[in-house]
């Protein structure tokens, strides 16, 4: 191990390529899937950013911003089940936002209960937010989709499917994937989804201290779950908080197809690092086949020479990762001030650094081709 090491810092202008092509590898990875991470977080931002442990909507929901129109009276539902302490109606949907320059934008309003308690309440609204939300035609939008609103922040007006509406505050770090996030009270997001009051979108609720939400669940599909024609199909959807979130960040991933692009790109750079790391490798052994051709008139064995090259491919793909990961927060910080959440929790990390490895340590295993023809009669050439 530290005769490889030893030859890496002596040849280290040959190895250089190899090294930076697996740093370059890993920052790919690790970027690509953290932008993947932040991008569809923000499709689950309504679940994530609650404090429901249980969503009830209408049957077959493949995701929170495409939820459907149901009775009201499915609140009572949810608050009969055992271990449920409380539940509110919730709404959400698309509509549509007249600029007042001209030109319509797709929103999402979000209607949601404004207590101190309520559980539809996303964070960010202030206790000053929601006192103002309370009268009707109030909103509240994030600062980032002003622009895109076509609007200049608070005190604006506009229109929303021919109800005007006023912007009394605005919110930060609630962007938007599909449409800029419009914020309200039950009543205003009744008007602007033409909602009639015995309507409802979801229904959220909060289990007793100590009870497990996914028991209430899994209650409750078995109860609304019906059987027509041979095939079973449920009358409510219900999902507890995780696994909703999960479901429309997922919907939204295959939806776009942006996540197969994404790892397209991280694909393309792992081949390519394993390509240029192969290649240096093998150059690197190549260029030193006299000396691995003495070590083989010394008696030393083949397997020994090719231990050698591996551990070389080893501490290539352990360099490189260790150059990756600083400049992966540093771009990652980048993209943050520049508006992009890159989040990279450390299992991300932890997958990218082994797949690097496990690049590097292949690449390593071709290379060993090289060693084949090592004699001690190369010397006599």
């Amino acid at each position: 191990m530290s005769y490889a090491l030893q030859t890496l810092w002596y040849e280290r202008q040959r190895y250089l390529p190899g090294v930076l092509a697996v740093a370059f590898s890993a920052l790919l990875i690790a970027l690509q899937c953290g932008l993947l991470l932040g991008l569809f977080s923000i499709t689950s931002l309504p679940i994530d950013h609650t404090d429901a442990d249980i969503w009830m909507g209408a049957p077959s929901v493949v995701s929170v911003d495409l939820g459907e129109a149901m009775g009201a009276d499915n609140l009572f539902k949810l608050l009969g089940e055992p271990g449920v302490a409380r539940a509110e109606v919730y709404l959400q949907g698309f509509s549509y936002w007249a600029k007042p320059r001209g030109g319509r934008e797709l929103c999402m309003v979000v209607g949601s209960r404004l207590e101190d308690d309520a559980l539809g309440k996303v964070h960010e609204l202030t206790p000053e937010l929601r006192s103002l939300l309370t009268i009707p035609g109030n909103i509240v939008v994030d600062q980032s989709d002003l622009k895109r609103l076509g609007i200049d922040g608070v005190g604006s007006t506009a229109e929303v499917v021919g109800t005007r509406v006023r912007v009394v505050g605005l919110t930060r770090g609630i962007r938007s994937l599909a449409g800029p996030y419009v914020f309200c009270s039950l009543t205003t997001a009744q008007q602007l989804l033409h909602l009639t009051p015995d309507q409802t979108t979801y229904v959220l609720a909060r289990c007793d201290r100590g009870v497990d939400p996914r028991e209430v669940v899994n209650r409750m599909r078995k109860k609304y779950r019906r059987t027509e024609g041979g095939k079973e199909y449920d009358t409510l959807s219900v999902f507890t908080r995780d696994e909703f979130s999960l479901r429309s960040r997922m919907h939204w991933l295959t939806k776009t197809k942006a996540g197969i692009a994404l790892g397209y790109a991280a694909a393309l750079g792992l081949l390519v690092g394993a390509v240029v790391t192969s290649q240096t490798l093998r150059a690197a052994t190549l260029a030193s086949i006299k000396e691995f051709a003495v070590l083989r008139a010394l008696g030393i064995p083949r397997w020994r020479m090719g231990l050698l090259v591996m551990n070389q491919a080893f501490w290539v793909g352990v360099i490189g990762i260790g150059l990756a990961l600083p400049t992966v927060y540093g771009a990652a910080k980048l993209a943050e001030r520049l508006g992009v959440d890159v989040p990279l929790p450390w299992w991300l990390l932890l997958i990218a650094t082994v797949v690097t490895l496990v690049m590097a340590i292949v690449s390593g295993l071709f290379a060993l081709r090289a060693l084949r023809n090592v004699e001690p009669a190369t010397l006599l050439r």
